[in-house]
């Protein structure tokens, strides 16, 4: 499947001044997908560390931020030769490693001519947390699931995904009744990349809703592993009321409708870690 953030990976690839990036984006929007896609299709080498699945990795950093150490290190982790003009250094799970977002900033530093992407689940609340963080040194991408249009593109229907890009209204209204029926299906498929994949392999709807529903599950046990104890419970209030504030004509958030007598103040800090982690969007 085409992801629309493809194009902005080769224009930073061939920015004179790249800076490491980070990749933002809730879990499973397809962050990990795109990078080794852009990796196999835009370089020589890939080298993809997973700071989450490997004990030795998350000390990395922890020691120093001696690029040609660090260097060195992963190099004789992979079992591969880098090579900094070829190759594609992908810091997967970078939140796990200790100090690793500081570490970028030595990166752009000391080393700027390799090619470094970094993502992470939920590295918008590590990013709050971080004190260190290396402001100024590092370039940003946010990663959303799957549009409208990628969804076109990926159940094969590219010559529609065309004529709305071109805004081609005789055809487009010609093709009215299709469209509807196409917006539809991506309401209930909707944008995340699994799922989209299940549909065009074996178009079964209910199998779709069973990958929704683990990847919520997913999201709600993510709640007790990364955020605060204090505010869990709120979290879990916010994110459960949110599908019936969405459905409101009035979609003005009521905290009343959360907890009787609610107000904004009381649950600031649970709707604060759930944009920061990407599962809820201020508008």
């Amino acid at each position: 499947m085409k992801r629309s953030l493809y194009q902005s990976l080769i224009n930073w690839k061939r920015s004179p001044n790249r800076k490491p990036l980070i990749l933002q984006g809730a879990r499973q929007v397809g962050k990990t997908w795109l990078m080794k896609e852009f990796g196999k299709n835009e370089f020589e080498q890939v080298v993809y560390l997973n700071f989450e699945s490997s004990a030795r990795l998350k000390s990395l950093f922890t020691s120093d931020f001696d690029i040609q150490r660090i260097i060195t290190t992963i190099e004789i982790e992979v079992n591969e030769k880098i090579n900094r003009d070829k190759s594609l250094l992908i810091f997967d799970e970078i939140q796990e490693a200790d100090k690793g977002l500081t570490a970028l900033k030595y990166f752009y530093e000391q080393a700027p001519e390799y090619h470094i992407i970094a993502a992470g689940s939920l590295l918008g609340v590590s990013l709050q947390k971080n004190s260190t963080f290396p402001v100024g040194k590092v370039d940003f991408m946010q990663m959303y699931p799957m549009s409208f249009m990628e969804f076109l593109e990926s159940i094969g229907q590219g010559l529609m995904k065309t004529q709305l890009e071109d805004l081609n209204w005789k055809i487009i209204n010609s093709f009215h009744d299709k469209l509807v029926e196409l917006l539809r299906l991506y309401y209930f498929v909707g944008g995340m990349p699994e799922a989209v994949a299940h549909y065009v392999q074996y178009h079964d709807l209910n199998a779709v809703r069973e990958i929704q529903r683990k990847v919520l599950l997913g999201y709600e046990n993510d709640f007790a592993k990364y955020a605060p104890v204090s505010n869990v419970p709120r979290i879990r209030m916010v994110w459960q009321a949110l599908i019936g504030q969405l459905a409101k004509e009035n979609r003005k958030f009521i905290y009343g409708q959360v907890k009787s007598g609610a107000r904004a103040k009381d649950f600031e800090m649970a709707i604060r870690w759930l944009t920061d982690a990407g599962l809820a969007l201020r508008v």
